[in-house]
């Protein structure tokens, strides 16, 4: 990173460290203070260039979003699983910790405002470590892939079940998911989303035949009418993909289904809701 100069109307010129050379021209600068008392410039630049062609030839990938594994991705050949790291169970001692030191604080001291800013760095160090883990997996499956397939999650809704609420909010599926969609979109690839209501789990990916249930803590089944034996996460990977290719030939675009057969039938289209606006902003960290 570079240290350098910035001159800011209200304060004159500050100490700034650039995380990358800003290319194009600079519309707008937003600049924030975190709750760790750090401060940082948003810069949204405009630059030239022909956005790329939108194309599905290429490998296609299938991504099951889950709890126990963040990510299980299926090719149609290969199956991979991308263990979740659990960024907050990692800091909760610590949390925990400092949370009952600012509660001891008098209201209104500075060894309280102190002891809020170290909390606040706890979750700074936290959320760093989330957004480093989901930019590089996103990374590494669109560089890897010309489609990416996921279910339309209703985050929101799942976090009403107060058992999983913290677990799921510290995932982070929808960041990731947003992280797919603006990468692809930079690379020329895809995102398919497909209905959250299509039975991924419960559809037996050699026969397509659907079991009526399926609790949440039953992680491998057999299936009644031709017997395969599934992993619960890898089948519902397998069936994602196959549900996007379906989509995709649906609508008329050709792709390629090496590595796994489609399915005729089942499932219904979803809307795409991402939107990469200022994900892809230049961030200065600034002291005055």
């Amino acid at each position: 990173m570079t240290d350098l100069f910035n001159s800011l109307a209200f304060v004159g010129k500050v100490k700034a460290k650039l995380h990358r050379s800003i290319e194009g021209t600079i519309k707008t600068v937003t600049v924030s203070l975190d709750p760790s008392g750090k401060y940082f410039a948003s810069i949204l630049t405009e630059a030239e260039g022909d956005n790329p062609v939108v194309s599905t030839d290429g490998k296609v990938i299938g991504v099951d979003l889950g709890l126990t594994h963040f990510a299980i991705t299926s090719d149609g050949c290969k199956v991979s699983k991308y263990d979740n790291p659990k960024h907050l169970a990692k800091h909760e001692k610590n949390l925990k910790r400092k949370q009952q030191k600012l509660a001891k604080k008098q209201k209104g001291s500075n060894s309280r405002n102190q002891a809020k800013k170290t909390v606040a760095k706890v979750y700074e160090r936290v959320t760093k470590s989330r957004q480093d883990f989901l930019h590089k997996l996103s990374r590494k499956l669109v560089n890897e892939n010309q489609v990416v397939v996921v279910e339309n999650l209703n985050v929101k809704g799942m976090v009403r079940n107060h058992n999983l609420a913290k677990a799921i909010s510290d995932v982070g599926w929808g960041t990731f998911v947003n992280f797919l969609a603006y990468k692809l979109e930079k690379k020329g690839g895809k995102l398919v989303e497909i209905d959250r209501w299509f039975p991924s789990s419960k559809l037996c990916s050699n026969c397509y035949y659907q079991i009526d249930e399926l609790p949440l803590d039953i992680r491998e089944w057999n299936c009644p009418h031709c017997g395969t034996r599934h992993d619960r996460d890898v089948n519902a990977a397998t069936n994602i993909r196959a549900e996007g290719i379906r989509i995709l030939q649906t609508d008329g675009t050709a792709v390629s289904a090496n590595g796994g057969e489609v399915r005729p039938k089942l499932g219904r289209k979803s809307v795409l809701r991402h939107s990469p606006t200022m994900l892809e902003a230049y961030t200065i960290v600034a002291s005055t």
